[in-house]
C-alpha cells in the first residue's frame, strides 16, 4: 500500500464543537450524576475525543439541592479538609453541606472525577451548578438531556 486511505483525526482548540447542555439533578444519585456529568465535560461521549484537549460540552446542572445519596451516607459520610493551621482539620457531612451550600456537593463530586492537572482545572470551569430550576444561561440555548436515557 502506497498511501493510507484513513487518518486518525485529533481534535484541537480550533476544531472542537462545544455545546451547552442542561441536566436536571432532581432525584438523581450523586455519584451516578457526577460520573455522567464528568464524562460529558471531558468529551468522552463524542467521536472525536482527544485526551489532551478540552473537547467536552458546557454543562449546567439545575436543582442541585434535590440530589440524593444512597443508604445512610447523608449523615455517615464525612468530607475532610484542612485550614492549613495546626489543629485545623475540619469535618462536614453531606447533610451540613446541603443545608449551607447545596451546589457544592455536586461540584465536589464532579471535580473529584476529573483529571488532576491543568486540563482538569480548565474543564472544571465548564461546569455550572445552580440551585433551583432557573439559570442565567438561557442565551446559550442549552439543550436538555435526560440522564436516564443515556447509557
Amino acid at each position: 500500500m502506497d498511501t493510507l486511505s484513513y487518518k486518525t483525526v485529533s481534535a484541537n482548540k480550533a476544531t472542537v464543537n462545544k455545546e451547552w447542555v442542561v441536566i436536571d439533578a432532581t432525584g438523581m444519585v450523586l455519584g451516578r450524576l457526577a460520573s455522567t456529568v464528568a464524562r460529558i465535560l471531558r468529551g468522552k461521549h463524542k467521536p472525536n475525543f482527544t485526551p489532551h484537549v478540552d473537547c467536552g460540552d458546557n454543562v449546567i446542572v439545575i436543582n442541585a439541592e434535590k440530589v440524593t445519596l444512597t443508604g445512610s451516607k447523608m449523615s455517615d459520610k464525612v468530607y475532610v479538609r484542612h485550614t492549613g493551621y495546626p489543629g485545623g482539620q475540619r469535618f462536614q457531612t453531606p447533610q451540613e453541606i446541603l443545608a449551607k451550600y447545596p451546589e457544592r456537593l455536586v461540584e465536589k463530586a464532579v471535580k473529584g472525577m476529573l483529571p488532576k492537572n491543568r486540563l482538569g482545572r480548565s474543564i472544571y470551569k465548564n461546569l455550572k451548578v445552580v440551585v433551583g430550576p432557573d439559570h442565567k444561561y438561557t442565551a446559550q440555548q442549552p439543550k436538555e438531556i435526560d440522564l436516564n436515557t443515556i447509557k
